[in-house]
């Protein structure tokens, strides 16, 4: 790593390191990102299937009651 950081210094291309650098860490934090969303959806939609069967059982209670 120290050697690739070295060529970059030398070719004059530290612009160009900062900016990948900043390009891997921009594309790590969607990538986190994107990961967490899709586990809030899935608990998004348990906690709805979850309701509806809760739901359904309550229907059914009440309707048998009446």
């Amino acid at each position: 790593m120290n050697d690739l950081i070295q060529v970059f210094t030398e070719r004059g291309d530290l612009a160009h390191l900062a900016l990948l650098l900043w390009a891997l860490a921009a594309s790590g934090a969607f990538l986190v990102t994107l990961r967490e969303l899709a586990a809030a959806s899935r608990r998004f939609d348990e906690f709805v299937r979850q309701l509806s069967r809760f739901n359904r059982r309550t229907k059914t209670h009440f309707n048998a009651e009446d």
